[in-house]
């Protein structure tokens, strides 16, 4: 960006000039001079023209916007040498766990596999106690499974414990507030606050003002005026069809009449040509 003149809003900033012109228009009545809203023009229109005329009354805060964007700039610093692992909201640069611990491990494994050892155990068992005479270690087997089976059940009651700890400690811990300005370094902070003080005080709130005074003003203006102490106005006068009676007055009309056909004048035979 090319900081010599004026910069004009970023795309990144246009919803946070959207929302400072909605919380004024929300908070209008709490002002005497904006206690004109919804008298003319409403609180849509309002914010239909103030969107048409986002260039003009972000002009008016060129100063604070480019001392808040280069601010920012300097805080990201250029793509090919910075850490962006510790600029604030990259979320990066926060310790984080590559994957699940060894306790969810052995909470989601053990009941598989005691159980499957259990099932193993105590089927074997019993078929070898069919066998006549069952072998010795059959009944060993049976102990084994049935011990397997009660692992399985312990390992199944433990793991829900675990998760409804977990759940009931997750539902407690305050939930973080998605806040950027708490992240930002302080200088970058003012920046942006003297940013959006200059954009309201200086733009949007005289633009209302402006709007609710000038009678001329209203919603279906689409081309603003370049004025800084104007809104933008647009309209179209009709075009002043004149009736036929009010032109010169009309010459004689020309006219015409049909061609006057006559027979030919045949004779008789005495009327011989020589």
């Amino acid at each position: 960006m090319h900081m010599n003149s004026a910069p004009h809003l970023l795309a990144e900033d246009r919803p946070e000039y959207e929302r400072i012109l909605d919380d004024a228009l929300r908070h209008a009545h709490e002002r005497p001079d904006l206690a004109a809203v919804g008298e003319r023009l409403n609180a849509v229109q309002l914010r239909t023209m103030a969107l048409d005329a986002t260039e003009l009354i972000t002009a008016t805060a060129a100063t604070e916007y480019k001392h808040y964007v280069q601010a920012r700039e300097e805080l990201r610093g250029p793509a090919d040498g910075t850490d962006h692992d510790a600029l604030p909201g990259s979320g990066t640069g926060r310790p984080h766990q590559s994957g699940a611990g060894i306790g969810a491990v052995v909470t989601v494994l053990a009941p598989v596999l005691a159980g499957t050892a259990a099932f193993i155990f105590l089927l074997a068992g019993y078929l070898l106690r069919l066998l006549d005479p069952a072998p010795s270690f059959a009944s060993t087997m049976v102990s084994a499974g049935w011990f397997f089976a009660a692992v399985t059940a312990a390992a199944i009651l433990a793991a829900a414990v675990g998760l409804l700890i977990t759940a009931l400690r997750n539902g407690s811990e305050p939930q973080p507030v998605e806040d950027d300005e708490e992240e930002l370094p302080e200088d970058v902070a003012r920046a942006r606050e003297a940013w959006r003080h200059a954009l309201l005080e200086r733009g949007i709130l005289p633009f209302l003002r402006d709007a609710l005074a000038d009678p001329e003003a209203g919603p279906a203006s689409r081309t603003p005026v370049r004025s800084a102490n104007r809104i933008p106005k647009v309209g179209y006068s009709p075009p002043d069809f004149s009736s036929p009676g009010d032109g010169p007055a009309a010459g004689p009309r020309p006219t015409f009449t049909s061609p006057d056909f006559t027979s030919p004048d045949f004779g008789g035979p005495e009327h011989e040509l020589d």
